[in-house]
């Protein structure tokens, strides 16, 4: 049965976007202005982006969630589900130590293992995703699970700030570790999907899990043009995310209160839930392949909006409008992105496959990113944001290539 937006499975879709998406923000521009308000140094706050390697080496055990049952005796519910319902408690006692946290080395141990154990979520999310869905139905389905990810985030990220303003920091993050502990209601409304087996592979248990690590990626590799595609993901998003790393440096660089800085998350709200909405009919008019490169090279030019932003402090209507459109841009390329990432995964390895490639789109960035706030700091905001435009090109060159000599 085709889904639609009146489907009971879109709910649970975006439940489990929801859920997704809520620990990212918390690893990321809520950590950052903690420690900002800390005081800490430019160059620490740029370590952060290492935090997010958990994400970037997810593939290294997302085999387990493929081949072996849930623990805690929640094999019953399923492989997926039974793995989702594992992690889920781990990520709100995660959420609650961030909450309790009183110095910037305890905030980053606790945003550590919530990035370990969303990451792990993420894993069993995205396979259910890929096989709940037919393929006809991935785009639409990659929409809502992106529009329910991109509500996580602006509560996580601006409603923290906010309530952060009135509350304070340990109480605005409990609320969000309450509303982290709703997740299992949505898992527990998922439907299972159908198992796919795969036949056991003989010798040691070492050469099984090698088995289970290397044959997902031999298997893409064979592929026409795999590598080139490998490329791809691996530079798509390079200059979106090493400039997103230093944003709220330089929102405090100009000046900006953190009330305003939350009121950003309302323009990136609706600029990316328009962006996704636009990204399917762009992808229905001149393809997938297509709609990633025209939107990588809209998102890559309008960057300059932050180059413009750097020398202008103060600047509230330009902040506004540079969040809007560029998150309006981001949201046409992560629609488009998603799905084409989705269309990539074998049936038979896709919790392995998807997160491979996931971790390979931020990979970059969660390594060198690290060393942004010693780049930013010895060149200045408008020279950094100028590089992380000229980061974006390799990867429209590649699927120009991809385009020419694989078309299909």
């Amino acid at each position: 049965m085709a889904l639609s937006i009146r489907d009971r499975r879109a709910f649970i879709m975006a439940g489990l976007g929801f859920a997704s998406g809520l620990p990212l923000m918390l690893t990321i521009t809520t950590l950052r202005q903690f420690l900002v308000e800390l005081g800490t140094p430019v160059t620490i706050i740029g370590l952060t982006a290492n935090i997010g390697l958990a994400y970037t080496f997810k593939f290294l055990w997302s085999p387990l969630l493929d081949h072996a049952p849930a623990p805690f005796g929640l094999a019953r519910l399923g492989r997926r589900r039974g793995w989702m319902l594992a992690v889920q408690p781990v990520l709100v006692l995660a959420m609650l130590g961030l909450a309790f946290s009183h110095s910037a080395a305890q905030a980053m141990a606790a945003a550590t293992l919530i990035a370990l154990a969303s990451a792990t979520q993420d894993i069993a999310i995205d396979a259910w995703r890929i096989e709940s869905f037919d393929d006809d139905d991935q785009g639409l389905a990659t929409a809502i699970y992106v529009w329910g990810y991109r509500i996580a985030m602006l509560l996580a990220s601006g409603g923290v700030l906010g309530m952060a303003g009135q509350i304070g920091w340990t109480a605005a993050l409990c609320v969000i570790a309450l509303i982290a502990a709703l997740a299992p209601m949505m898992t527990w409304l998922a439907a299972e999907p159908a198992l796919i087996q795969t036949a056991p592979h003989p010798g040691t248990l070492w050469q099984r899990a090698r088995a289970a690590m290397l044959d997902p990626l031999r298997e893409f590799l064979a592929r026409p043009g795999g590598a080139w595609v490998l490329g791809f993901v691996l530079l798509f998003n390079l200059g979106e995310n090493i400039a997103g790393i230093m944003l709220t440096p330089l929102y405090r660089a100009l000046g900006f209160s953190r009330d305003i800085v939350a009121g950003t998350s309302i323009f990136s709200l609706l600029g990316t839930l328009g962006g996704i909405a636009a990204g399917g009919w762009v992808v229905a008019q001149i393809g997938l392949r297509r709609a990633l490169v025209v939107s990588g090279m809209a998102q890559t030019l309008l960057m300059a909006m932050y180059v413009w932003l750097a020398r202008s402090p103060g600047a509230v209507d330009l902040l506004y409008a540079t969040v809007l459109i560029e998150a309006f841009v981001q949201g046409v390329a992560t629609a488009s992105f998603l799905a084409y990432l989705s269309s990539l995964c074998a049936r038979e390895f896709t919790a392995t496959q998807y997160a491979l490639l996931t971790s390979l789109a931020v990979v970059v960035a969660h390594t060198f990113g690290g060393f942004s706030g010693y780049v930013a700091d010895a060149v200045g905001f408008q020279a950094f944001y100028a590089l992380a435009m000229g980061l974006a090109f390799p990867a429209m060159a590649i699927m120009l290539v991809i385009l020419r000599r694989f078309p299909a």
